[in-house]
């Protein structure tokens, strides 16, 4: 494992296998921040957007480990909403773009998954007249 130095000192550590990566989002974000730049006719969230990582590490606990990690790194605290079946996260403005980390736990992935599975079990009948249906 190597470590990557940050502007603010910070040093993390970085998987080489991930560097990769890593080099083409940061590349990618210049390139659009450039391009925005040189052409103010293409138009731009009016209120900025949100760059998002999903935490997906082995279990609960390594994942919520990781969105502290880099809410530590970020200089910021961790809202836990878990207790009220929500999420774990971390966000940073700069600007008026957020970076925001987020923990899913896996009970909340097991609740959806079994409020989905009745998807299949309800098609809405198409009406003439109206793109809208109704529930069969």
């Amino acid at each position: 494992m190597t470590a990557d130095t940050a502007p603010s000192g910070h040093t993390s550590p970085i998987v080489p296998g991930d560097l990769f990566a890593r080099h083409q989002v940061i590349t990618g974000l210049r390139a659009l921040a450039d391009f925005l730049e040189t052409n103010p006719a293409v138009p731009v969230p009016e209120y900025g957007d949100t760059f998002h990582f999903s935490a997906r590490e082995s279990d609960d606990a390594a994942s919520a480990a990781r969105v502290d990690q880099v809410a530590a790194l970020l200089g910021v605290p961790v809202a836990d909403d878990r207790p009220t079946g929500g999420h774990y996260t971390a966000s940073k403005s700069f600007g008026r773009i957020t970076y925001r980390i987020v923990h899913v736990p896996k009970r909340r992935h097991d609740e959806y998954d079994a409020y989905m599975s009745y998807r299949d079990n309800i098609r809405l009948d198409q009406d003439d007249d109206q793109d809208a249906g109704r529930a069969a």
